[in-house]
C-alpha cells in the first residue's frame, strides 16, 4: 500500500525546495555578474526568467561562458521549480495546506501555554482523560504519533503535537519544561516507560502519571520516574466490587470528584508561596470558612494524614484535600493571614 506523505513531510519538502530555489537565484545572480559583468538587477532578472522558464529574451547577448552557465542554471532551476510545484499541488490537493497553516497556528498556541498538562496517547483511555480535562477547563496538549488518531484529537478541539512522545524534540514542542503534569496514557507499558524516562530527564520536577496495563509493569514504570502509576484494569476491578458492595457510596464519591454537584465538590489545594496558606495551621482554615471541610493533608514528603488536627502546620509543597462549595474553596486561599 502506498502511503501519502504526512503534513510534516510535505512541509519539510517545501522548506527544502524553497531553500534550494533561493540558493539557485543567489548563485545565478552572482554567476552572471561574474561571467558577463552585468549589473545586479540585470543578473537577477536574467536568473529569475531563466529558472522560471518565462521566456523573455536575453538581457544582453551571451558569450560562450554565459551560455554554458545558463544551460546548467536551466537544468537545476527547472528541476527545482518542478519539485516546488508538485509539492505545493500535493499540499493543496490533499487539503493539507490548510492543515499545515493550522499546525503553525497550533504551534503558536502551544508555545504560549504554561503550567499545562501533556497527554501522551489519545486512545480509549487518553480520550477519556482529554474529555475530563476539557470539562474542568484545564489547558493540555495531546502528543500522538498515529495520524488518524491525531486527526480525531484535532477534530475534538485539542491542541496536538505529532510524533513519538518518547522523543526529546517532541516533548520540547509540547512544552515539557513549562508543563505541570505529564500523563503517559499510551496502550504500551514499555512505551509509557520510555515516555516517563524522557519526560523526567527533561523536567525533573514535573508530576508524571503513567498507565500500566500489567501488574508486573507498575514497578518498572515507577522506577523510570513516574509520580503515580495507574492500572486501569485494577481500578475497574475495585470499582466494580465497590459498586456491588456500596453502590450509593460510589455514586456519591463520583458526584463529588467530578464536580457535578451544584453545592459540593472535592478539590485539591497545593500550598505554594502565592497561595496564602504557607505557615497557617488547619484551625485557621476551619475558622476562615465553616463551609469547607478538611478531609486530608498530604505532606511534600508523601505522608498522607487523614483528618489532620487543628495544630497541623502547612508547609510548602503540602496538598490539602477538601470538600465544600466551589466559591468557598476558592475563598480559603484568599483569606488574610491571622
Amino acid at each position: 500500500m502506498i502511503r501519502r506523505p504526512t503534513v510534516a513531510a510535505l512541509r519539510t519538502r517545501m522548506v527544502t525546495g524553497l531553500g534550494v530555489f533561493a540558493a539557485l537565484i543567489a548563485t545565478g545572480t552572482a554567476g552572471y555578474m561574474t561571467v558577463e559583468r552585468w549589473s545586479f538587477l540585470d543578473a537577477l532578472f536574467m536568473t529569475v526568467t531563466t529558472i522560471t522558464t518565462v521566456g523573455y529574451r536575453e538581457v544582453r547577448p551571451l558569450d560562450t561562458e554565459g551560455r554554458i552557465f545558463t544551460i546548467f542554471l536551466v537544468l537545476f532551476g527547472v528541476g527545482t521549480a518542478f519539485y516546488l510545484l508538485t509539492t505545493f499541488v500535493a499540499l493543496v490537493i490533499e487539503g493539507d495546506l490548510g492543515a499545515a497553516l493550522g499546525v503553525t497556528r497550533m504551534k503558536g498556541r502551544i508555545e504560549q501555554l504554561s503550567d499545562h498538562h501533556i497527554l501522551c496517547g489519545y486512545g480509549r483511555v487518553g480520550e477519556e482523560i482529554a474529555r475530563e480535562l476539557v470539562e474542568r477547563k484545564m489547558p493540555f496538549v495531546v502528543v500522538e504519533s498515529n495520524r488518524e488518531t491525531m486527526d480525531r484529537a484535532v477534530a475534538a478541539g485539542c491542541l496536538v503535537v505529532e510524533g513519538d512522545a518518547a522523543s526529546d524534540d517532541v516533548l520540547e514542542r509540547a512544552g515539557i519544561r513549562r508543563a505541570r503534569t505529564l500523563l503517559a496514557a499510551s496502550d504500551s507499558d514499555s512505551g509509557n516507560t520510555y515516555i516517563t524516562l524522557a519526560a523526567r530527564a527533561l523536567n525533573p520536577d514535573i508530576f508524571i502519571v503513567a498507565r500500566a496495563g500489567k501488574r508486573e509493569s507498575e514497578a518498572r514504570v515507577r522506577r523510570a520516574g513516574a509520580s503515580r502509576v495507574i492500572s486501569p484494569y485494577a481500578i475497574s476491578g475495585r470499582r466494580m466490587a465497590l459498586s456491588a458492595i456500596q453502590p450509593n457510596m460510589v455514586d456519591f464519591m463520583d458526584t463529588l470528584a467530578v464536580g457535578r454537584n451544584a453545592e459540593q465538590m472535592l478539590a485539591e489545594i497545593e500550598v505554594t508561596e502565592d497561595s496564602g496558606l504557607f505557615g497557617l495551621y488547619i484551625r485557621h482554615l476551619v475558622e476562615a470558612s465553616k463551609q469547607v471541610k478538611i478531609l486530608g493533608l498530604q505532606r511534600a514528603s508523601g505522608e498522607l494524614i487523614v483528618g489532620p488536627g487543628d495544630d497541623a502546620r502547612l508547609e510548602l509543597g503540602d496538598r490539602l484535600m477538601v470538600v465544600g462549595p466551589e466559591p468557598a474553596i476558592a475563598a480559603v486561599t484568599q483569606k488574610p493571614r491571622p
